[in-house]
C-alpha cells in the first residue's frame, strides 16, 4: 500500500512524529533523563517517506535521526520544548505518532539552579513535579489530527491490558503495545491495538517478531489504510489525503 501524491497540489498526508528523550534540567550541566535511543521513532519517520507521506519528525536530543532525506526535523530538549513544537506543528498534521519517551516527571522550579551548577555537598533533595501530559493534550485539542497513535512500553505480561486501558484514558485512535523486555534489542514483538472503529480492535494485530524497520513499515501501511478507510477522529479542517489500497501492496518490507 502506497500514497497516490501529486506534485501540482502535494495531496500528501502528512505525519508529524516524536521520538527520543526528554530531558529535565536540574543545573545548567544536569538533568533528568532515560534511555529511549528514538531509533523506532526514526524508522518509522523514514518508512513514511518512502511510503509517499510528508513527514514532520520531533527528535529529542542525541536520538538517531531519520536517514530520509524528505524528513523535515526538528530538535527538542525537554517536555516544555516538546509541548511548544507539538502547539506549532500539530494543525498541519493528518496522524499524530508519539513515539517519544516524555517524562513523567521534571525538578520543580525551586530545586534547579539552571543558571549554574549545583555543588557537591553532603546531601540534598530534588523536589519533583509532573510534566503535563501531551498526549492527552493532543487528543483534546481542536487541532486533533485524524489519526492518533501512541506507545506503551510495559513488561509483557501486563502489556496488552495497560495498552487497552491508554488507548481508552487518553483518547486515542491506535496504541502499539511494545514490551519493556526488547527496549535494547534490533528487533520488536509488538502489537497495534485499536479502537473499535479501526481495523485493530481488542486484541489488536501482531506482526511477530521483525526488525525494527520492518516493523516501521508495517505500520505505515497499516495507518495509510486506516485514513483510507475514513478511520479516525471527525475533525473540521484536517486533511484526509489520497490514498490507494492495492492487495499486491501489504507485504512486508524491511527497507
Amino acid at each position: 500500500m502506497h500514497l497516490q501524491t501529486s506534485k501540482a497540489d502535494d495531496a500528501r498526508p502528512t505525519l508529524l512524529l516524536t521520538s527520543g528523550p526528554t530531558r529535565e534540567p536540574i543545573d545548567a550541566v544536569r538533568y533528568l533523563g532515560n534511555r529511549s535511543s528514538g531509533r523506532m521513532g526514526a524508522a518509522i519517520a523514514d518508512a513514511a517517506a518512502e511510503q509517499g507521506w510528508h513527514v514532520i519528525a520531533l527528535v529529542g536530543e542525541q536520538a538517531v535521526l531519520p536517514e530520509h532525506p524528505g524528513v523535515e526535523v526538528h530538535r527538542f530538549e525537554s517536555t516544555a520544548d516538546l509541548e511548544a513544537a507539538l502547539a506549532e506543528h500539530l494543525a498541519r498534521a493528518d496522524t499524530l505518532v508519539m513515539a517519544a519517551a516524555v517524562a513523567d516527571y521534571r525538578p520543580a522550579p525551586a530545586s534547579t539552579d539552571l543558571n549554574g551548577k549545583m555543588r557537591r555537598r553532603k546531601g540534598f533533595a530534588i523536589d519533583l513535579e509532573p510534566t503535563p501530559d501531551l498526549l492527552e493534550g493532543c487528543s483534546r485539542s481542536p487541532d486533533r489530527p485524524r489519526l492518533l497513535v501512541g506507545f506503551a512500553l510495559e513488561p509483557a505480561e501486563a502489556l496488552l491490558a495497560s495498552a487497552s486501558n491508554k488507548l481508552v484514558r487518553k483518547g486515542l485512535d491506535l496504541i502499539v503495545a511494545n514490551p519493556l523486555e526488547t527496549m535494547d534489542s534490533p528487533d520488536v514483538d509488538a502489537t497495534l491495538l485499536g479502537t473499535a472503529a479501526t481495523a485493530h480492535p481488542d486484541p489488536g494485530t501482531s506482526p511477530g517478531i521483525m526488525s525494527k524497520r520492518a516493523f516501521a513499515s508495517w505500520l505505515i501501511e497499516q495507518l495509510t489504510g486506516e485514513l483510507a478507510s475514513g478511520a479516525g477522529a471527525t475533525v473540521p479542517g484536517v486533511r484526509s489525503g489520497t490514498v490507494s489500497q492495492s492487495a499486491g501492496e501489504q507485504e512486508t518490507r524491511d527497507a
